[in-house]
Parts: structure tokens; sequence; C-alpha cells
């Protein structure tokens, strides 16, 4: 009985998504930005030269990482918004958390689920490196291929140099700023560390959770509208990342490295991108918002399945116990 009131009502709230705009002051907004810039400061504090080191021992894989990552995920997230035909701000949320690089989130999940952390730090390191300039033109160009999200990029006249300049504020000047403090002062940054990440990742949480507190009727009436797209992109990235290290014959820890690197986005940076550039699409934010929510449950209840199965190295199965990370003595945690 409740089924004939159910879908009049999401196609309703479908097709007024576009035309949403959500109310969040400025101060929430520059907090916002603010937290996210602290967060890639505390991710530099505890990154390391060595933490690089498989840029040059495996070229290849990190290659093939970071052509996943800004390619084939966002690619195939194009084809899930035609196939799913999605409103545009619906598609331009989906594609803006494709088009984001990888965060911190993704090193800890990985060291939670025994994977190869070193693999995992270098790769993060990287995508966010070439997310300053990638990110932008990625979203122009995928969100270009989508006629629906075309359309509104064009109402709104983004223009890819000022994301450009957000992205390397947000991302490039803290991220070198913590570079420079670790590299200067490498026992304060370990013991600041510890703390920062944890802090500004419980802060992040907090607002994004607060915002849609305050936007309860909002939430209730378009969560029906991206569920599933959000789930099934989820489910995607995450494929997307396990087939990537298989195809590249990594080890077991090394493919449950890639599957979170390529799965898990830095979704508080499509927040900020989102309520900087798409404040009058309110469906923007709320996917990028919802995608982080949902990244934090799909990734951890991975990361503990994992953490109870035994690890593939080289084809041999190796029972691991104990707490610490597979192949690496240093816990981003």
């Amino acid at each position: 009985m409740i089924l004939p009131h159910l879908v009049p009502a999401l196609a309703s709230a479908a097709a007024d998504i576009d035309e949403l705009s959500l109310d969040l002051s400025d101060g929430l907004q520059l907090g916002t930005k603010i937290v996210i810039a602290l967060f890639l400061f505390g991710v530099a504090l505890d990154t390391r030269v060595g933490d690089f080191r498989d840029v040059v021992r495996r070229p290849g894989v990190i290659v093939v990482g970071v052509v996943a990552q800004y390619a084939v995920a966002p690619g195939l997230t194009l084809l899930l918004t035609l196939a799913l035909d999605v409103k545009g701000s619906v598609a331009i949320g989906m594609l803006l958390v494709a088009c984001c690089p990888a965060g911190n989130l993704s090193n800890i999940l990985t060291h939670r689920a025994r994977g190869d952390v070193a693999l995992s730090i270098s790769l993060t390191g990287v995508s966010n490196v070439l997310a300053v300039l990638v990110t932008p033109i990625a979203l122009a160009f995928w969100s270009g291929l989508n006629p629906k999200a075309e359309a509104l990029l064009r109402d709104i006249e983004l223009s890819p140099w000022d994301v450009i300049g957000e992205v390397a504020l947000l991302i490039g000047l803290p991220f070198a700023a913590g570079l420079l403090v670790a590299w200067r002062a490498p026992g304060f940054a370990q013991r600041s560390g510890r703390f920062v990440e944890p802090a500004t990742l419980g802060l992040l949480l907090l607002i994004v959770v607060g915002g849609l507190a305050g936007q309860f009727d909002i939430f209730v009436t378009y969560i029906g509208v991206v569920v599933l797209p959000i789930v099934a992109q989820n489910v995607i990235a995450l494929g997307v990342g396990y087939s990537t290290g298989r195809a590249c014959r990594l080890p077991g820890p090394g493919t449950r490295a890639m599957t979170f690197e390529l799965g898990v986005r830095n979704t508080g940076l499509a927040v900020v991108l989102a309520l900087g550039f798409f404040a009058d699409l309110g469906g923007v934010v709320f996917v990028a918002a919802l995608w982080g929510l949902w990244d934090v449950v799909s990734g951890l209840a991975l990361a503990t399945w994992w953490r109870r199965r035994p690890v593939e190295r080289g084809g041999a199965r190796v029972e691991i116990s104990g707490s610490g990370p597979a192949t690496d003595d240093r816990s981003t945690a």
C-alpha cells in the first residue's frame, strides 16, 4: 500500500533536486575549508620521503593506479549516471567525488585490513599532488559528456581555473606546509600527526552530520533519490580498485591497498568544492556529503571483514595474528 504513494514522491523529488538550494552559513563553509586544510596538513605531517619509494621501486603500479583513479573510475561513473538517468546535479556530485584524490582514510583502512600501507601512502601522496591540476580538468571533461550535467555547468559558467585555484589552496598549500614541517622538525611532526589527523577527521564528520541535521527535511525528501546511485558508485569504485590490484598481479596486501585507494575518496574535499562552486546546486552538495558518510561505513565494513581473513602473498595464503599492518610497521591510524 505504501509503494503507490512512494513512487510519485520519489519522482517529484528527483524532478526538484536540481533546484535544491542548501542554506549553509558562511561560517560553516569557512569552517569546513579550515578543517580540510588542517586534515591535509596532518596527512603531510605523517608523510616521509621514504613513503614515496614505491614511485621509484614500482612505477608501473603507481601509473596504473593513477590512471584507474582518474580515468577508469570516473568513466564508469559517467556510464552509471547515464544508465540510471540521474538528474544533472546528482551526476555532477557523483563525478566530483570520482575525480577527487584519495584521502588519509584509505591509509587507515588499509592498515586495518592488513594491507600494503607503504603502497597506500605512496598512492595517496601522488594522487593528492596530481589533484591540484587533474581534479578540475577531469571534472570538466567527464561532466561535459553527460548532457544534463553539461547543461547545468554551462548555466553557472564554471571556470576550471577557479577550481584549480581552490584545490591548490585546499590541498597544495597545507600539504606543502606539512611536508616542510615534517622535514624540518620530524619529532614535532610525529607527535602532532597522531592528534591532528584523527581530530580533524572527527570535526569534518561532525560538520557534515551537523549540516545534514540542520537540513533534516531535505534529507528525508531526497535520500531516496540518491541512495541507489551512491551505493552503486561506491561498489564500482571498490571493484575498480580490486580489479586493478589483481590486474597488476599484486599480492593480497597490495590488492587490498589498491582497493581502498581507488574506492575511498576524499569526500571532504568534494564537499568543500561543492559548497564553493555549486552553492545553488544543492544536489551536488547533498550527494558529496552522503557519499562521505557511506564511504566510511562501507570502507570500515570491508576493512573489518578483510582483517579476519588470511592474506595472500604471492599466491600463498598466510594467517596473520596481531594488530600490525601486513607490510609496513608504521601505523597510520
